[in-house]
This record gives structure tokens, C-alpha cells and sequence, in this order.
């Protein structure tokens, strides 16, 4: 469906929800914004007005269940001025309705002047506005004699606004015993706030002439107001770039990769515990720095100042790759923030930086975002789809469990997303604690297919000559090869 032009779009204010609505609501209809108390209903509405003062549409709040100087004090504490912002008052504590609270169905020429359909016609014909917001219109409602003589006023006054090119904002909250259904004809769009335990969310279900991002997605109110992350849609994002090896400064791993991890992949890290996951991926990251090109890691289970100690004590110069530029760090709290925030935040950087490597680490912190287990393989599975169709190299890190014993390949079970798997093990070898690594995947072009021994100095990473000697390094507790067999 083909919408209007972007000239005749009304910004909401919210650019998330701007992103959702392709540009913006069409301008000069009316639109219902529901959801249960506490979604966010009057804070979106102060996002629309606030934009209205900067597009000079003279916008009208119609206050039927706060009071103007409550609702301007609680609006500064969110950093809303509503100086530019006209408040018509018809909130109970305004005591400004009549005793006679009957009224019909009216034109715009039959308008007398004190109730509170009345008083909403005067203040637009006095004021003009662009924009208009009636929170909620359960408050309007409840003046009414009866719901069919309060629906016959809302379609009259729907229409008086449409007239004069007004675009309008319709707040209601649906109960079980207060539906609003039968208000929904009102709208040419409608917008779904609701909260759970797993977060704030956003829907838009209706947007009549024009296109619109449908679904659920993440909403999160902060100190400046509310924050839309429209869900990833790796379709809708393409980008060109040059296949090529990028390598991992360390020619010995780089020959057990086959060269290295190709731009646009996905490479999965996996091995327990302190066996130097983190610091073989940085690496890459050091390497790409070199090369004049930005990274981000973006730290699940570890602090910034734990990661920058560990990296220089170990020779890789993060703190310098930092302030050149060529890395960004971000410490990721997990249960503030849901897949869908993480994901935007991704795009962001990738999109406004430049980022052409990043870094996750790792997968089960970031699991613990989507308070949602089941929606693990999904979410990485669409973030890493958008990476890959962008051209940015992903390297995921994954803890196993187990330190030695049984080898699996991952323990998220995510091994289908990577192209490239890169494992590290213990093993005990003659009394002492030693590190292996190898290769046990890899899509794009061939890899050695020995083991390695690994270990980590304050010179850096060192990988070793071909393991040969031994046999059961996978079980932890290998054995040497008595050549006298051979």
C-alpha cells in the first residue's frame, strides 16, 4: 500500500516510532492511542505536542484527567517544555463542568459555548492548532448521558477536526468492564502501548493509507521521555562489500584458519571458562585497528575496566585503540535491556560509525537480556543475518560449562549460525594445566585440521607447532603417541 507524501507526514516525535510509521503519522486525521495504566500514554502524547511547538503547529492538550499544573510539572520532571503547548483544562479538579451534563450530537455552527465538546470547538476555532491530543478520552466518556450520544459527539468532533487539517491524538485505556472497541472507528490508525514482565512494548495496528512496520516492539521510558527500538527486519538492510580473509595478527592462527575469518561472517569462539576466548578475538579487533578500521566488543560478563586491564597487561593497546577511534567498548547490563534494545544499539553504531567488527561477548549474558530463553536462536539469528548483510564480521563468545570431559561444539546450541567455529580446551599434560586450540568449522575455504597448543604472556597470544604427539586432547586428558607403535 502506498502511502502519502513525506511532506504531508507529522513527526510523532519519537524516532523509533516515526521508523515504524515510514516517516511519520499522515497528517490531519485522527488517531487512537491505547493501552492499560501506566504504558506511557501521556508521555507519547507530550512527544507529539512538543514536536508540534517545533514544527509551529500551535498544538492543544485537552486535560480531562489531570490538571494543567500537575501535567506541566510532571512533564518538565521528563524535560518536556510545554510553554509553546495550549492546556485546556476540563479535568474534575477544574470544577468548570455544568450541572447539566446533557448534550447532543452537534455541527460546528450549533456550538453555545460551556460544555465540554463546546469548549473544545472554542479552543481550536480561538487557537487554530495543527495538533491536537484529548487524554484520555475515557474522561470525555464518562460525561456523557450515554455511550451512543457520546459516539455521535466524537465522530461530529472527529469531523470538525479533520475540516480544519488537524491532526488528533485519541488516548484511551480499555478495561474489562470499560472495552474501547466501539471507539476505534474514530481512528485512521492505532497505536498499542502495553507492559509486561518482560518490558515495555509498542504495536502499531492500524495506519489507514499508508505503509507501516507491523509486530510488537521494544519501548523503554526514560529521564528524557520514551525510546522506540523497532525489531531488526535483516531483509530491509543490504549493503555492499569485498570478500576477502582478515587476519588475526598471529601467523600460526591465522594458518590454522586458512588465512584467518572472512569479512561478513559470523565466528563462534567457544571453550571454558579463563581460557582466553576474549583475548583471541581481540586480536582480530587489534588487527582491524591496524588496518584503519573500527570495532566494538560489547561486554556481557565482564567490566570495561576488568577487559582494558586484562588486554594491556597482555600487549593489546585498547586504551589507545579507543582513543583513536578504531574501538568502542560498550558494558552491557543484561537485565536492563532487551533484544531488541541491544539490536538497535548495534545498528546504530554499525550505521553511524562505521563499525566493520563486532564483538559479543558473550551469549549467555546476552541471553539473559531476552528474559525469554526461547528466543535466543531467533534474536541472534536476525542480528547476525543484518551484520552479515551489511558486511560486518560477528565473533561470538561462548562459555562451556564443562572445563574438560565431554567435547560439544557450543553450548547454546547456536553452532548453525557461525560459518567459522574456533574452540579452546584445557587439558592436563604432565602434571600441569595446558591450553589447546583448533578449528572444528569453518564454511568458507579450507582450515588445518590439528590441534594447537595455546598459551597467553604478557607479549600476547602465541599459538604453537601442531599438537602431533598426542591423541584424546579433546577428552581433557590426553596421552603421548609412543612412536614405537608407528
Amino acid at each position: 500500500m502506498s502511502g502519502p507524501e513525506s511532506s504531508s507526514r507529522v513527526s510523532t516525535g519519537i524516532s523509533g516510532l516515526d521508523e515504524l510509521t515510514c516517516g511519520g503519522l499522515p497528517g490531519g486525521r485522527a488517531y487512537i492511542l491505547r493501552g492499560g495504566p501506566g504504558t506511557g500514554k501521556t508521555i507519547v502524547a507530550l512527544h507529539f505536542l512538543t514536536a508540534g511547538v517545533e514544527a509551529g503547529d500551535d498544538p492543544l492538550f485537552v486535560a480531562f484527567e489531570e490538571p494543567a499544573a500537575d501535567l506541566r510539572q510532571n512533564a518538565a520532571g521528563l524535560g518536556f517544555d510545554l510553554d509553546g503547548v495550549e492546556i485546556l483544562d476540563l479535568s474534575p479538579s477544574a470544577d468548570r463542568f455544568l450541572e447539566d451534563r446533557s448534550y447532543t450530537a452537534f455541527e460546528p455552527s450549533e456550538v453555545e459555548g460551556h460544555e465540554p465538546a463546546e469548549r473544545i470547538v472554542e479552543a481550536v476555532r480561538e487557537r487554530d492548532p495543527k495538533r491536537v491530543v484529548i487524554d484520555p478520552l475515557t474522561g470525555f466518556r464518562l460525561l456523557a448521558p450515554d455511550n451512543y450520544q457520546f459516539r455521535q459527539e466524537m465522530a461530529s468532533l472527529t469531523a470538525f477536526l479533520k475540516n480544519r487539517d488537524v491532526t488528533a491524538l485519541y488516548t484511551t485505556q480499555p478495561t474489562p468492564n470499560s472495552p474501547d472497541d466501539d471507539l476505534q472507528f474514530l481512528g485512521d490508525g492505532i497505536l498499542t502501548l502495553s507492559r509486561s514482565d518482560t518490558g515495555r512494548r509498542i504495536e502499531v495496528e492500524k495506519l489507514r493509507g499508508s505503509d507501516f512496520r507491523g509486530g510488537s516492539h521494544a519501548m523503554r521510558i526514560r529521564n528524557d521521555g520514551i525510546h522506540v527500538f523497532p525489531s531488526l527486519v535483516p531483509g530491509d538492510y543490504d549493503r555492499e562489500f569485498t570478500r576477502e580473509t582478515l587476519s588475526s595478527g598471529i601467523a600460526e592462527l591465522d594458518q590454522l584458519l586458512g588465512g584467518g575469518f572472512e569479512r561478513g561472517t559470523v565466528s563462534v569462539i567457544t571453550g571454558p571458562s579463563g581460557v582466553g576466548k576474549t583475548t583471541t578475538g581481540t586480536h582480530f579487533m587489534k588487527e582491524a585497528a591496524a588496518r584503519g578500521e573500527r570495532s566494538t566488543i560489547y561486554l556481557f560478563e565482564e567490566a570495561t575496566e576488568q577487559f582494558t586491564y586484562r588486554s594491556e597487561a597482555i600487549d593489546i593497546p585498547v586504551d589507545r585503540m579507543m582513543s583513536e577511534g578504531n574501538l568502542g567498548v560498550e558494558e552491557i547490563e543484561p537485565m536492563d535491556l532487551s533484544a531488541d534494545e541491544f539490536a538497535h544499539q548495534v545498528r546504530m553504531d554499525v550505521e553511524e560509525n562505521g563499525t566493520e567488527v563486532v564483538m559479543i561477548d558473550g551469549t549467555a549474558g546476552y541471553r539473559l537480556s531476552l528474559r525469554d530463553e526461547d528466543g535466543l536462536l531467533e534474536q541472534l539469528h536476525t542480528l547476525c543475518r543484518y551484520l552479515r548483510n551489511v558486511g560486518v564480521t560477528v565473533i561470538l563468545i561462548e562459555e562451556q560449562q564443562s572445563v574438560a570431559g565431554e567435547f560439544s561444539a557450543t553450548q547454546e546450541n547456536i553452532s548453525y549460525l557461525a560459518d567459522s567455529i574456533l574452540f579452546l580446551r584445557y587439558l592436563e599434560l604432565d602434571g600441569e594445566i595446558r591450553k589447546s586450540i583448533g578449528v572444528l568449522k569453518k564454511r568458507l575455504g579450507g582450515f588445518e585440521r590439528t590441534l594447537r597448543e595455546l598459551e597467553i604472556g604478557e607479549d600476547g597470544l602465541h599459538v604453537g607447532d601442531p599438537m602431533t604427539d598426542l591423541r584424546g586432547i579433546l577428552t581433557g586428558t590426553p596421552e603421548r603417541v609412543d612412536e614405537s607403535d608407528d
